[in-house]
C-alpha cells in the first residue's frame, strides 16, 4: 500500500445511497459534467491514477519475485543445479491451449473433435490467441509475451477500474481501496499469467467505464473486442443494453441504440468460422463439454456434485480443498448478486446473474474462484464497506492476503487445476 493516503469524508455515502447506474444521473466523481458530451476514457493521469499504477507496480514486483522463488526452491526435478526461469513457472494448464492456437492454429493438419486424444482446444476464444501472436512478433519468446500482454493490460484495468469506484463513491480513496482489494484477492495470480482475465478486464472495463459517460460506440466496440477474449463478454453486452434502455431519455440518445448490437459480432464471427470446420455452430461448447463437464445440469444438481467432490473425501485433498473455494465463490456471488439487487444497481446486477447462471448449471463449479476477478461490483462494494468501517481493509489484508500467496504458489508450481 502506498504510504500517503489522500484524506477522505467524514461520513462517507451508505452503499444504498450511491448513485444507481439506471437513473442516470451522474455521481460526485463523474467526468462527464453535461448531458451529451463524452470524454475519452482515460484522460490524462490525475493523482489518484498514477498512485493507482504504483500500487500495481509495486504487486508486479512480487508476483514476479515469487515465481523466481518458486524456480529456486520448487523445481521440476530436485537434483537440479540450475534454476529454472521465472517465466517457466507461468507456463500452466490453460496457458497451452492458448499457445497451440497461437502456434498452430485451430485445427492443424486436419485434426479435430473427430481425432482420438483431442484436446478441445475450439473451446477457447480467438482473442488472446491473436494477441499473443501479434506480439511474439516482436517478442520472440512466447511465455514473455503473454506476460507482456496481461501486464500491459493489468495496467489498463486497474486505471479502469479505479476511475468507476470514484465514480459510483464520492471519496478520493476509493479507487486505491477497490484496486488494492482486486490486486490482493485470493486468485489475483492470475492477472500475471498469460491467461484472459486481464485482457479481459482491460476490455470491460474501459468499456463499462463508456458506458457511464454515454460513449455508446466506445463501449460498444470495447464490448466486442471482450466478446473475442471470453464468452462472459456477452453478458457485459446485456448489461450494457440494460444500462442504455435505464438511462436514454431522449430520442437523441436512442439514436446510439444500433451500437449495442456491435458485441454479438465477435461470437457470431466465431461460430461461422466453427462451422466451416465442424459443420457445428455450437462446436466451442460442445469442446467445454467434452472437456470440463459443462453440460447442462440444474443449479442445485450442480451444487451437490461440487459439495460432494469437496466434502466427501472422494477427491485427494489438494482437489478436495479447491472444490471447497468453488462453493465459497459461488456464496460470495450469490451475497453480491442480492446486493446489487437491494441496491437497483439492475445492469450490474444482470451481469453478475447471468455469470452465476454459466458457472452454476454444470455439472461441478469450476473456475468460479477465478471468475471473481471479474467481478468489478465485488471490489467497489468492497471499497466502500472500507470506507464506512476501515478495519475491513486491514482485515482483507491479514486474512486474505496469506491466501493469495498460498494460491499463487499453487499455481506456479503446477498445482492448481481450477
Amino acid at each position: 500500500m502506498p504510504v500517503s493516503t489522500p484524506s477522505r469524508p467524514a461520513e462517507p455515502a451508505q452503499p444504498a445511497e450511491l448513485p444507481d447506474a439506471s437513473t442516470g444521473r451522474p455521481a460526485v466523481h463523474d467526468t462527464v459534467s453535461r448531458p451529451g458530451r463524452t470524454r475519452a476514457a482515460f484522460p490524462r493521469l490525475d493523482p489518484g491514477d498514477r498512485e493507482v499504477l504504483w500500487l500495481y507496480l509495486l504487486t508486479r514486483v512480487g508476483i514476479w519475485a515469487t515465481a523466481g522463488a518458486v524456480g529456486w526452491l520448487f523445481p521440476s526435478n530436485s537434483e537440479t543445479r540450475r534454476a529454472a526461469s521465472p517465466l517457466a513457472a507461468w507456463q500452466q494448464w490453460d496457458w497451452w491451449h492458448y499457445l497451440h492456437i497461437a502456434q498452430d492454429g485451430y485445427f492443424p493438419y486436419g485434426a479435430g473433435p473427430w481425432t482420438a486424444g483431442w484436446d478441445n482446444r475450439e473451446a477457447f476464444l480467438p482473442g488472446f490467441p491473436l494477441a499473443l501472436r501479434a506480439v511474439h512478433t516482436v517478442v520472440p519468446d512466447w511465455a514473455a509475451a503473454g506476460a507482456l500482454i496481461s501486464f500491459l493490460a493489468g495496467g489498463v484495468a486497474v486505471l479502469a477500474l479505479a476511475r468507476i469506484a470514484r465514480h459510483h463513491l464520492p471519496d478520493l480513496d476509493a479507487g486505491r481501496r477497490a484496486v488494492a482489494f482486486l490486486l490482493l484477492s485470493p486468485c489475483a495470480v492470475f492477472l500475471a499469467a498469460g491467461y484472459t482475465e486481464a485482457l479481459f478486464l482491460a476490455l470491460t472495463l474501459p468499456a463499462w467505464l463508456a458506458a457511464q459517460r454515454r460513449n455508446w460506440p466506445a463501449a460498444a466496440v470495447l464490448a466486442c473486442l471482450a466478446c473475442s477474449v471470453r464468452i462472459t463478454g456477452l453478458f457485459l453486452a446485456a448489461a450494457l443494453v440494460l444500462h442504455f434502455v435505464l438511462t436514454a431519455r431522449t430520442r437523441r440518445a436512442w439514436r446510439a441504440a444500433p451500437w449495442l448490437f456491435l458485441p454479438a459480432l465477435a461470437p457470431l464471427l466465431y461460430s461461422w468460422f466453427l462451422h466451416t470446420r465442424t459443420g457445428d455452430w455450437m462446436a466451442w461448447k460442445h469442446a467445454q463439454e467434452r472437456g470440463w463437464y459443462r453440460d447442462f445440469h440444474a443449479p442445485w444438481e450442480a451444487w451437490a456434485n461440487t459439495w460432494e467432490a469437496g466434502f466427501h473425501h472422494t477427491q485427494a485433498t489438494g482437489y478436495a480443498f479447491m472444490w471447497q473455494a468453488e462453493l465459497l465463490a459461488m456464496v460470495v456471488g450469490v451475497v453480491l448478486l442480492v446486493l446489487l439487487v437491494r441496491g437497483r444497481r439492475w445492469p450490474e446486477a444482470l451481469y453478475i446473474a447471468l455469470t452465476l447462471w454459466a458457472l452454476g448449471t454444470s455439472y461441478w463449479y469450476t473456475s468460479v474462484p477465478r471468475s471473481t476477478l471479474l467481478w468489478w461490483p465485488l471490489w467497489i462494494a468492497l471499497a466502500s464497506w472500507s470506507l464506512r468501517r476501515p478495519r475491513i481493509q486491514t482485515a482483507y489484508l491479514y486474512v486474505v492476503g496469506p491466501l493469495s500467496a498460498v494460491v499463487a504458489i499453487t499455481f506456479l508450481t503446477g498445482r492448481w487445476a481450477g
